[in-house]
């Protein structure tokens, strides 16, 4: 065939595509190209042999940001491995669309309409204008983060390691994951090691919160901030700002309450208040989607296993580096269910009234993830029955929140339960409502109308 014929063949196949499948298309790229990268000789140990599976598993697992991994990361990457994964991370933190549109911006092309719409896609946000300016402040803020990360943690790890290199190599990594909320680690344990260093901690959960907050809280926020006094008083954050940052702060508190009550009588029993306080707040911030972990969950009890299961499966807020159904979702599904309860037809917050099309959607993404994960849940039982029924919860919870704690099974499942945590973690970084609408060509209207009828309910 000729080339020439052939590449306008395969432009117009790319043509045809919605905004919601090529953003697909483009994890899917990003994945194998991490996939590739990572294979090389040069990105592993002396003496280390992968399978394609492994490598496949740990380049979807950066690419979503997850950080659920079959190897240990430490003892498998070599450096440039490791910088390899790190950029996988930035890639997946910040959306495929988000770095595209900034390599374009440098080589002085211009941003057309169709990659307004796929920024918009990438990033789930409705608005179209002001698309361009948001991923440049979106950048902006998030490597000015990680570059106030990697200061801070590189020059206390001199505290741990014994060259100046070594510490802030450690210091980058550390970054670059917790503000990604990548859940990897090179220590081989995550940060168990400095289970008794609050300070580490403190700043981990801070670069964790930044990451999952949502990036349009963070602009507004940074917004603010550059304001004079007199502008504050006249300045409003959005609803979305509202509605997530306070879902988000409610499911930490919650979370941190509900952690040490279950575990007040087993894990907790001969911790001392701080370690209790600590403990409890690492595991509730990193939770929404953060992977990294203090301790081994195994040590909990199953019931809070469970619950953490049930945090995971919310995950972070929308345009943030977390997955799961989102917690403006749960918030408009708990709002609207009250709402229902009062007697009340119509769902309103901070003095807005929520449109129906956003419910309509909290519902599907809620019913659609639910449906999905039981699924899953299902299969990765029948097959893998040799693992318990919570460690399997827990596990693809933590693969669809994109959040990356384990309780070690990972390594043990097998290969077809290991594609469906790859095709999870893939979903929950996309978002539902994007994997749905990568079906069809788009919303279809019609000029006509059938006759209503009701059903009962309940």
């Amino acid at each position: 065939m000729n080339p020439i014929k052939n590449l306008k063949m395969n432009e117009s196949i790319i043509d045809k595509l919605t905004p919601v499948q090529l953003i697909s298309l483009y994890y899917l790229i990003a994945a194998t190209i991490a996939t590739i990268l990572l294979a090389l000789p040069i990105s592993q140990k002396n003496g280390v042999e992968l399978n394609f599976m492994e490598v496949f598993f740990t380049a979807v697992s950066a690419v979503s940001v997850t950080g659920l991994t079959v190897v240990t990361t430490a003892d498998t990457f070599s450096v440039f491995g490791i910088f390899m994964i790190a950029i996988a991370l930035q890639i997946g933190g910040l959306g495929v669309m988000a770095l595209g549109t900034l390599i374009w911006i440098v080589l002085g092309k211009k941003i057309g309409f169709k990659e307004r719409r796929l920024i918009m896609t990438d990033q789930n946000t409705k608005s179209i204008s002001g698309i361009v300016r948001l991923v440049k402040e979106m950048f902006l803020v998030v490597v000015a983060i990680e570059l106030i990360g990697f200061l801070i943690l590189g020059t206390y790890y001199l505290n741990y390691y014994d060259s100046i290199l070594e510490a802030y190599y450690h210091g980058f990594f550390s970054a670059v994951s917790a503000t990604t909320n990548g859940g990897f680690d090179i220590t081989g344990n995550s940060l168990q090691s400095f289970q008794h260093d609050y300070f580490i901690q403190f700043v981990h959960m801070l670069l964790i919160i930044s990451g999952a907050i949502g990036f349009p809280v963070l602009i507004e926020v940074k917004e603010y901030l550059q304001t004079t006094e007199e502008e504050r008083n006249l300045k409003r954050f959005s609803l979305f700002t509202k509605l997530t940052t306070l879902t988000y702060f409610v499911l930490l508190a919650f979370s941190f309450v509900v952690i040490i009550i279950l575990e007040f009588n087993h894990f907790f029993a001969d911790k001392s208040w701080h370690e209790t306080f600590f403990y409890s707040l690492f595991q509730s911030t990193t939770a929404r989607s953060g992977g990294l972990s203090t301790m081994d969950v195994n040590e909990f009890t199953e019931q809070t296993n469970l619950f953490i299961s049930a945090m995971m499966f919310i995950g972070a807020s929308p345009s943030s580096v977390g997955g799961g159904i989102r917690t403006t979702t749960f918030a408009l599904v708990i709002i609207f269910i009250l709402t229902y309860a009062s007697g009340r037809s119509r769902v309103s917050i901070f003095g807005r009234e929520i449109e129906e099309n956003d419910l309509f959607k909290a519902v599907v993404v809620t019913l659609l993830a639910m449906l999905m994960f039981f699924s899953v849940v299902i299969m990765i039982t029948a097959i893998d029955s040799h693992l318990t029924l919570t460690s399997i919860i827990f596990e693809v919870s933590s693969a669809f929140g994109t959040t990356g704690l384990s309780m070690g099974i990972t390594n043990e499942l097998s290969t077809f339960s290991q594609l469906l945590l790859i095709a999870l973690m893939l979903i929950g970084r996309i978002g539902i409502l994007t994997f749905l609408f990568s079906f069809n060509r788009g919303m279809k209207t019609h000029n006509y109308r059938y006759p209503k009828e009701k059903i009962n309910i309940g």
